[in-house]
């Protein structure tokens, strides 16, 4: 096992309700109101920050759109948020 390796357990309840152990939580990076997401894969499932799960979805299907866009250097990006402002500015 991997330094950052380790097995924790927690019981299911009557409604199918599990208390995350706190180690997890730390892990995860969640705190009381934070959502989980659940990744079902075959018969293994994997609880995810959906936070930090969303994001990684974002900037993977991202990939590449500024190249698709022509936007190749920081000066095109500087160039596109100054035309965008100024058509909001004439609006």
């Amino acid at each position: 096992m991997s330094v950052n390796a380790f097995v924790d357990n927690a019981k299911v309840m009557a409604k199918g309700q599990v208390t995350i152990p706190k180690d997890v939580r730390e892990v995860l990076g969640v705190t009381s109101g934070d959502r989980i997401s659940f990744i079902v894969e075959g018969k293994s499932v994997r609880i995810v920050n959906s936070a930090i799960y969303a994001m990684q979805l974002l900037q993977s299907e991202m990939t590449g759109e500024a190249e698709r866009a022509g936007l190749t250097s920081d000066e095109d990006v500087m160039a596109l948020v100054k035309e965008l402002r100024s058509e909001d500015d004439g609006e």
